[in-house]
C-alpha cells in the first residue's frame, strides 16, 4: 500500500520541476506551477523509534540451566560412593570442587535461612557425605566403625526438619550383624535434636534423645529410648550440640559444610 502511494506521488510530480525561490535563503523547495502560485513543498522525516531491546532477556532462564547442570554435575560425583563410605580422596576433592561450583553459580553469597525458611521443610535424603570417607558412623566425630571390626551395615540416612517445632531429626538405617544361624537384626535409629538458625546461613543444633525401633521379623518390639550418658562422662568432644552451614539450598537440593569441614549434599524424599 505504502509503495502504491509513493508511486503514485512520484508519477504526478514527476514533469513538474522543483525550483528555489529567488532571494530565499532557506533550503525549502516549491514546485513550479506554471500561471499558477508556487506551492512550497514540505517534507520531513521521522525516524522510527528503535524497537526496546532487553539485553538481559534469556539472562535467567540461562542461569537456571546452568545452575540444574552443575547440580546434575554434582549428583554424578557423589553416585556410586556409598555415602561417602567408598570416597577416595580423588573423589573427596572431585565432589568437593563440583559442590563449590553450584554454590559459587547459585550466588556465591550466604543462603538466607530465615527468608527460604519454608525450603528447609521436609525429609531429606543423604546421598553423600565426606564424613564417611573416615568409615565410621560418626564421621570425623567418635562413632562405631564400619566394616570387618564390627558388623554394621550402614542404610539410608534421613534429616527430617520441621521450621514450625524446630525439630531436626537424624535417621539412620542400621543392620547389625548376628552369629550364624541367627538372621541380621534391623533397626533405625532416630537422633533427635532441636534446632536455631545462628546469623543468616547457620543452623545450630542441640541433641535432644536417641530412640531405636527394630525392624523385620522384630518390628513388633516397642521402640527403645538409648539412655543419655551423663554429662560429666561425655567425651570432650561430644558436646551434645553442632554447627553447620548451609551453602546451597531449593526446593530439592540442599548442600551443607559442618563445624569441622564436612561437606553434606542432601536431596528431598
Amino acid at each position: 500500500m505504502a509503495a502504491a502511494v509513493a508511486s503514485s506521488c512520484c508519477a504526478s510530480t514527476s514533469a513538474r520541476p522543483l525550483v528555489r525561490r529567488a532571494g530565499s535563503r532557506s533550503g525549502k523547495l516549491w514546485w513550479a506551477g506554471g500561471g499558477r502560485k508556487a506551492r512550497l513543498l514540505s517534507i520531513s522525516a521521522t525516524a522510527a523509534a528503535p524497537s526496546g531491546v532487553d539485553y538481559a532477556a534469556g539472562t535467567g532462564a540461562a542461569d537456571d540451566d546452568a545452575v540444574a547442570a552443575l547440580k546434575v554435575k554434582l549428583l554424578s560425583a557423589v553416585s556410586g560412593l556409598n555415602r561417602g563410605l567408598a570416597a577416595s580422596q580423588e573423589d573427596l576433592d572431585r565432589a568437593d570442587a563440583a559442590a563449590r561450583e553450584l554454590e559459587a553459580a547459585a550466588g556465591g553469597g550466604p543462603v538466607d535461612l530465615e527468608g527460604d525458611m519454608d525450603k528447609l521443610q521436609g525429609r531429606w535424603r543423604l546421598v553423600y557425605s565426606s564424613a564417611f570417607s573416615s568409615r565410621t558412623l560418626g564421621g570425623s566425630r567418635p562413632g562405631p566403625p564400619t566394616g570387618r571390626l564390627l558388623p554394621i551395615t550402614l542404610g539410608q540416612v534421613f534429616q527430617r526438619i520441621d521450621v514450625v517445632s524446630k525439630d531436626f531429626d537424624n535417621i539412620v538405617d542400621v543392620e547389625l550383624g548376628a552369629p550364624w544361624p541367627l538372621p541380621p537384626v534391623e533397626l533405625t535409629a532416630t537422633l533427635a535434636h532441636k534446632f536455631e538458625i545462628i546469623g543468616t546461613s547457620s543452623i545450630k543444633i542441640t541433641f535432644d534423645k536417641t530412640t531405636v525401633k527394630t525392624k523385620g521379623n522384630l518390628s513388633q518390639l516397642p521402640p527403645l529410648e538409648v539412655p543419655r550418658i551423663p554429662d560429666n562422662l561425655r567425651p570432650p568432644s561430644n558436646t551434645g550440640s553442632g554447627e553447620f552451614e548451609v551453602t546451597y539450598l531449593d526446593g530439592d537440593t540442599r548442600i551443607t559444610r559442618g563445624d569441622r569441614g564436612e561437606l553434606r549434599v542432601f536431596v528431598i524424599s
